[in-house]
């Protein structure tokens, strides 16, 4: 698998809200199905298919530990999906830094030009 497949993929997987949050549940540690699927209103059958798409995407692995199969969050395709998004980041970053010194120089012009400009005096 390619790195824009691993890329796809994470990507795909991140996009459901319940995947995001199961995400979020599984970075406090490894969880069983039926510990995921208590906060939501839905199956556990429905659960698993969002687990299978998690672990197809690389963002989690499941294992057995004595009768339960428990999930945990792997965090290389997460890093791979931050490391991507750092150069847009960067990118923005300079956008806003030129942006900012862009008006930093047109408020001092408006300053300079405020001094210039004699007041009238009222009579």
């Amino acid at each position: 698998m390619t790195q824009s497949d691993r890329l796809d993929a994470t990507f795909a997987a991140l996009a459901d809200p319940t995947r995001r949050a199961i995400i979020a549940r599984l970075a406090s540690g490894e969880a069983s199905v039926s510990e995921l699927a208590r906060p939501f209103d839905m199956s556990q059958p429905a659960i698993s298919k969002h687990l299978k798409v998690l672990e197809r995407a690389g963002l989690i692995s499941r294992g057995r530990d004595a009768q339960r199969r428990l999930s945990r969050l792997e965090a290389k395709p997460l890093g791979e999906a931050d490391e991507w998004l750092e150069g847009y980041r960067q990118l923005w970053e300079r956008t806003f830094q030129r942006l900012d010194t862009l008006l930093e120089d047109l408020q001092a012009k408006d300053r300079k030009r405020a001094r210039k400009v004699p007041r009238k005096k009222s009579p």
